[in-house]
């Protein structure tokens, strides 16, 4: 199988292609700088080097390949993410030999999709009803990936990221290197979480089974949620930091969404693709996950 990552010398991304690679498949990565393409081809990954929001100087790549994972950040993936889209599906119905299977397009959308569910249990074929506003653009993204008439669409909607450098908890282990634990939100609150290793090994699953899974969409999350209360009391202890812990107001979008509760059991990836995430949660691994955070600084 030939894979293309876009995003691939990111949180997401990386990892995605690293176990694509150890499953002996065939991966390209974009990129757009000669360094991190090195990066990339010592990871055995093939470096496609150019910018992400110029497809007319790579989409060419994608007419002979089985799949494409969209795993983009930034600030503007917004615009972006349609961008990609509309030029990827363009290329395929324009090159793509007459008679040729479908080329899967897995796209990264977020389980902020959801919204704040404190009370009622979530899963991955919940009408999606409160929508974190930072992300309302997003359902709609991702009803055009699935329902795009050249490419076979599958979407993947991660939980809460964390483990290697930090992901989403970089800042909070920053501050408490400093001595401070601060989050926004309010005290109460449960995430649904995912391990950047069981990601990849979903996006690994997804590509392998497009074909029988096109059109489906597949949340990300541990079996359980974690409460963020005894996040930041594991953070204080781990790190030493002066305690107790505080919650900030939310400043921004951002902030708002990251004080989310959403009590998710997604269950298509385990029944559809024999999916199960094996990593340590996040407070029980606390220690090896912030020790890896200070490792990469």
């Amino acid at each position: 199988m030939k894979v293309l990552v876009l995003g691939a010398s990111g949180f997401i991304g990386l990892p995605a292609a690293q176990a694509l690679v150890r499953a002996g498949h065939v991966v390209y990565g974009l990129t757009r700088s000669a360094a991190k393409a090195k990066e990339l081809a010592a990871e055995e990954i093939i470096p496609i080097v150019g910018e992400v929001s110029d497809p007319s100087a790579w989409v060419q790549h994608t007419t002979h390949l089985d799949v494409v994972i969209e795993a983009v950040g930034g600030m503007e993936i917004k615009s972006l993410s349609a961008v990609l889209l509309s030029a990827i599906s363009s290329a395929a119905k324009a090159h793509r030999p007459v008679g040729s299977p479908k080329l899967t397009y897995i796209y990264t959308s977020g389980t902020w999709v959801h919204g704040d569910h404190r009370t009622e249990v979530v899963t991955d074929t919940t009408p999606l009803t409160r929508c974190a506003e930072l992300v309302s653009w997003r359902p709609d993204r991702e009803q055009r990936v699935l329902n795009d008439p050249v490419l076979n669409g599958i979407v993947i909607r991660p939980a809460l990221l964390y483990g290697r450098s930090g992901s989403l908890f970089t800042p909070l282990f920053a501050g408490a290197a400093q001595g401070k634990v601060s989050w926004p939100g309010r005290p109460g609150g449960r995430y649904a979480l995912i391990h950047t290793d069981d990601l990849a090994d979903l996006f690994l699953k997804a590509s392998e089974k497009a074909q029988i899974v096109g059109g489906k969409v597949f949340d990300a999350a541990n079996d359980f949620t974690e409460s963020v209360d005894g996040i930041l009391a594991k953070v204080v202890e781990v790190s030493g930091a002066k305690g107790p812990y505080q919650y900030t107001e939310p400043s921004n979008l951002y902030e708002v969404a990251l004080q989310s509760t959403t009590l998710l059991r997604p269950y298509l990836a385990r029944s559809l693709l024999g999916w199960q995430p094996k990593k340590t949660g996040l407070v029980d691994g606390l220690a090896t996950y912030y020790a890896a955070f200070q490792a990469a600084q």
